[in-house]
């Protein structure tokens, strides 16, 4: 089963959570703080293993999460860092935020590795707290959460040229013949339900890889038929390879099938228009070819350079492979250029801040007023509310930050229901805090 795109989700381990602990030790008079700092929560990190072809694992299993941080121990004694959770994904998959379509990383390579979702840090122990003023505190953090997000892996097959054209016009005869490729071939439409990859040789001892995907129809940049299917995996091809049927076997006009497959790719996106062309004229040994080939000239012009071939009796195909290959080493030599020009470009950027999101902000949700923000959120999640000690530090944090003259300014009075994440507070003049 070919599967090209999935949604997941992904989470970080939780770190573990900061002992409070003091030493309790025979002869040792009024021993301090002895907790430790938990551990790091594991990561979750997609790999690539050029051994996978599909994302098909990927519908039986939707969840992944990695181990959280051992807790501190006593003895000042940390809590052991999780294994990060390796998951292996095929070349070519590029992964983004399934909330805001952002991409996250574009995983191209073997071994290529990134950090999907990162595990949160370990709490720190009392040891961490201990001052002059107060030399014994009663404060540990709990672990901070891992991330945790859906994201959307899409497949897009790395190929350097792509066959396109409308279906039955042999594309996959010409891989079959070019290739050690085995795709399906039938008489009727939409033989290539799924993309087939084939190394092609040509007689120099160049090489490279030709994909036929699946046909293409009108309406195609709207997803009708298996247009998505097939405008995805184009993306990645750096030369395309356009197939035309110039027997025009199906009662179809050559030049406005050419026409109408480059309006499809123009309209799915405006770059593939520019991507390079071959254009093969297959089907050259049947009859009335050769005179739509020459109509086909006249109309297309004389500047665009057009290969006849018959992929079933094999004539003329070393000719297009060795003008392919010819494009592709150009093409490359294009791009070792271009990345010269880009690194010394890139010394030259001046990156400005755009400045940060705010720390926090307040609605009012019938009577309760509501705080939210990623610091603050963050910080009562890394609260132990256990120990009169953090839940002071926790009042004075969030004084500091000013959601309490955030609060007086939005109208809160003495004792109004105030809700951070899913704990709720009284507001206070005194930092002493009530807690549900």
């Amino acid at each position: 089963m070919f599967v090209d795109k999935v949604k997941i989700f992904v989470k970080g381990g939780d770190g573990g959570n900061g002992m409070v602990a003091f030493r309790r030790e025979k002869y040792v008079a009024e021993g301090g703080p002895w907790g430790g700092d938990g551990g790091r929560g594991g990561n979750v990190i997609f790999e690539v293993d050029e051994g996978l072809r599909t994302l098909v694992d990927f519908r039986y299993k939707k969840h992944f999460k990695a181990d959280r941080g051992e807790h501190g121990r006593k003895k000042n004694q940390h809590g052991a860092g999780a294994e990060d959770m390796v998951v292996k994904v095929p070349p070519g998959t590029t992964v983004r935020d399934a909330e805001t379509g952002e991409l996250i990383v574009d995983l191209t390579s073997h071994h290529q590795t990134a950090i999907i979702a990162k595990g949160g840090r370990g709490g720190r122990g009392n040891v961490r707290f201990a001052t002059s003023v107060n030399p014994a505190p009663q404060i540990a953090e709990n672990g901070e959460p891992g991330t945790e997000r859906w994201v959307e892996l899409e497949l897009k097959l790395l190929a350097d040229v792509g066959l396109v054209g409308y279906p039955s016009v042999g594309k996959s005869t010409l891989l079959s013949v070019v290739s050690a490729a085995k795709p399906k071939i039938g008489a009727y439409h939409f033989t290539t339900i799924i993309p087939n990859l084939g190394v092609v040789r040509v007689d120099d001892g160049r090489s490279f890889v030709m994909a036929d995907l699946p046909g293409l129809i009108e309406g195609a940049h709207q997803g009708v038929g298996l247009g998505h299917q097939f405008l995805r995996h184009i993306e990645r091809t750096k030369v395309i390879v356009h197939v035309i049927d110039m027997a025009g076997s199906e009662g179809r006009d050559p030049y406005e099938d050419y026409l109408q497959i480059n309006e499809e790719i123009r309209l799915y996106k405006h770059n593939l228009e520019k991507r390079p062309q071959i254009i093969v004229a297959n089907k050259m040994d049947l009859p009335e070819a050769a005179e739509q080939l020459e109509l086909f000239r006249e109309q297309i012009g004389e500047d665009v350079p057009v290969y006849p071939v018959s992929a079933i009796s094999r004539e003329g195909l070393k000719k297009v492979l060795f003008a392919v290959a010819d494009l592709l080493e150009k093409m490359e030599e294009e791009e070792v250029e271009q990345e010269q020009s880009e690194q010394i470009s890139a010394e030259m950027v001046v990156y400005r801040s755009e400045g940060e999101e705010p720390a926090f902000t307040i609605r009012r949700e019938n009577e309760v007023y509501v705080v939210e923000g990623h610091r603050i959120e963050k910080l009562i999640k890394m609260t132990n509310f256990r120990f009169h000690d953090s839940l002071m530090r926790f009042a004075n944090t969030i004084k500091q930050m000013g959601v309490e003259d955030a609060l007086r300014k939005r109208g809160a009075k003495e004792g109004d229901t105030v809700r951070i994440g899913e704990m709720e507070f009284e507001l206070s003049d005194s930092l002493d805090t009530d807690t549900e």
